[in-house]
């Protein structure tokens, strides 16, 4: 009933009456009094202690997330982690609420990811893309190839929707292509499934694709093709010993993979 008084219709979507409005911006006061209180704690104990909820989605965590948090439980054995594999717009939703401490996001070389105000972003890694076809493809035996080239081919790409469904659509009408989606599937092994049993092509990022399975070659781009990989955070969280320690983590596991 309060979440109903609150919200007022306006045309076909919703906007927060002067109530809600007022209310929302308490809360967001409140939650950043909590971190920062909760960072000067830390900070005054200088121990990475407590609990740290962090999310990546699903190539990084798949590529990532192994190592890092392995090195995380070596280090610090009393810092609690709890890990969840979130698309990016709902890691950085997460981290805006206070419902996560970090999240591994990305976005595209020619599509940023917009990242809210009050957050702190680090880099942790540029991840090459290529295409992937199945062996018997017209150009699997090509050392490189144009994206242009892949214009009647059918298309495994990810939800509707999803960031990096949204950037693929944007870049091959960009080069004049109307993509033909054969199949959508949210992780790259499930896309490289498709590809083996001659479904169509993808885009295969190296982070979290390994191993390549049967049946499946890469073509690298002739442009060159890359998606950014950072970690964010609350900027009122900045000086938790934690936040550090698993951005330290995460960096370390992203050098492993040059």
């Amino acid at each position: 009933m309060v979440g109903q008084r609150l919200l007022a219709k306006q045309g076909r979507g919703v906007r927060l009456t002067d109530a809600g409005r007022l209310l929302s911006e308490h809360a967001a006061r409140i939650l950043s009094q909590v971190q920062v209180a909760q960072s000067d704690l830390e900070a005054h104990r200088g121990q990475v202690v407590g609990e740290l909820r962090l999310s990546a989605f699903p190539t990084a965590a798949r590529g990532l997330f192994p190592t890092a948090l392995a090195a995380l439980r070596a280090e610090h054995p009393a810092l609690r982690v709890h890990s969840s594999e979130l698309e990016p717009e709902d890691g950085i939703a997460g981290v805006v609420r206070g419902d996560l401490d970090l999240a591994v996001v990305l976005d595209w070389y020619n599509k940023p990811m917009p990242v809210p105000e009050g957050l702190v972003k680090a880099p942790l890694l540029d991840d090459p893309a290529e295409i992937a076809v199945p062996v018997g493809h017209r150009l699997a035996g090509r050392d490189e190839a144009d994206l242009g080239e892949f214009g009647e081919d059918e298309w495994i790409t990810w939800g509707e929707g999803e960031f990096c469904h949204e950037w693929l659509m944007y870049t091959l009408r960009a080069r004049g292509i109307e993509p033909a989606i054969g199949h959508r599937a949210a992780t790259t092994h499930t896309q490289l499934s498709l590809v083996a049993a001659g479904l169509g092509v993808c885009i295969a990022p190296v982070l979290g694709r390994h191993p390549v399975p049967e049946g499946v070659v890469t073509v690298p781009l002739r442009q060159r093709v890359r998606r950014h990989v950072y970690v964010v955070w609350r900027a009122d969280a900045d000086r938790r010993p934690s936040i550090r320690a698993a951005v330290r983590a995460l960096r370390a596991a992203a050098g492993t993979l040059d």
